[in-house]
């Protein structure tokens, strides 16, 4: 049994009609975890779902967990995790789970498959510039990581990698896991014939004719104090650590000159700094803003 985990904060709702119409009539169970402040309600556009509202945000990492560990207990053999900005093909889940189970009787030890990634900003196809495939065979593409939003997990490895890590919040717990996972010989694959549309980023910006992506400025703080935190992990690969020390100066400069809210976008990064270099692993407000929290 398939069940999908979709995780939502402040959704637009005609996002999330798009990304339900597609995904109920091809999972078994679909779980709804909401972040947001305040409840929404998607009967409108499926009748049978299991709510979760976590009001207080306890971000996606502690999110997914929740879903994974109610679906495993519920005897599901597979847990699919989307988030609300993507859109999958009518028959996403058939054939990746179909790969999932074809690589089972090739004694391939895959823990988790997603598909290949189409950015909604620009319509193009997503690949890595900074490493090379790990294996590339028929339908299938060996990876050092894929995104969260898509991935179809084999349930049966949870105990072996363990959860999402839930001190990192949001960004790069993904990349986290599937690097915990490759470390204890397990394999993360991509299926080269399924695309997925997705949203990378809140919007685009340009600098001297090179676009980047632009967040929010609360994942500025998230981005540089888990930059810090996972190159100090062993399973972490080299290249990642290099690349991501090496941009963290220009990330810097490009938020804090041509974005508007100049001000708040340094304090986050300054403050994500200076947690990251001392290993500080809560949330931003329980840290910054405790009266937030209470």
């Amino acid at each position: 049994m398939i069940g999908a985990i979709i995780v939502v904060f402040n959704p637009e709702h005609s996002m999330v009609e798009r990304l339900l119409t597609r995904v109920y009539g091809q999972v078994e169970q679909v779980i709804i975890i909401d972040n947001s402040p305040h409840e929404n309600s998607f009967n409108s556009i499926i009748e049978h779902y299991e709510y979760i509202h976590f009001p207080d945000n306890v971000g996606i990492a502690a999110a997914h967990n929740h879903g994974l560990a109610t679906l495993l207990a519920s005897g599901f053999e597979y847990g699919l995790l989307l988030d609300q900005d993507s859109l999958i093909p009518e028959d996403m889940v058939f054939r990746l789970s179909s790969l999932l189970v074809a690589s089972k009787a090739m004694t391939q030890n895959i823990a988790a498959i997603g598909p290949s990634i189409k950015c909604s900003f620009n319509n193009r196809s997503i690949r890595a510039k900074y490493q090379k495939d790990i294996f590339d065979y028929d339908e299938l593409v060996g990876a050092n990581q894929i995104i969260a939003s898509g991935m179809l997990i084999d349930l049966g490895y949870l105990d072996e990698i363990g959860y999402k890590d839930e001190s990192l919040f949001i960004d790069g717990v993904d990349h986290e896991w599937c690097w915990r996972a490759r470390s204890k010989g397990l394999v993360i694959a991509r299926a080269k014939k399924v695309e997925m549309v997705h949203r990378l980023g809140d919007s685009r910006s340009k600098f001297i004719g090179v676009t980047y992506r632009v967040g929010s400025p609360i994942r500025l703080y998230y981005q540089f104090r888990n930059i810090l935190i996972l190159i100090r992990r062993p399973y972490v690969p080299f290249y990642w650590k290099v690349r991501c020390l090496g941009l963290m100066p220009f990330k810097f400069l490009l938020n804090s000159i041509m974005q508007n809210d100049k001000k708040e976008r340094c304090s986050y990064m300054l403050k994500g700094i200076v947690d990251g270099v001392k290993g500080n692993k809560y949330c931003h407000d329980e840290h910054w803003n405790p009266k937030k929290v209470g």
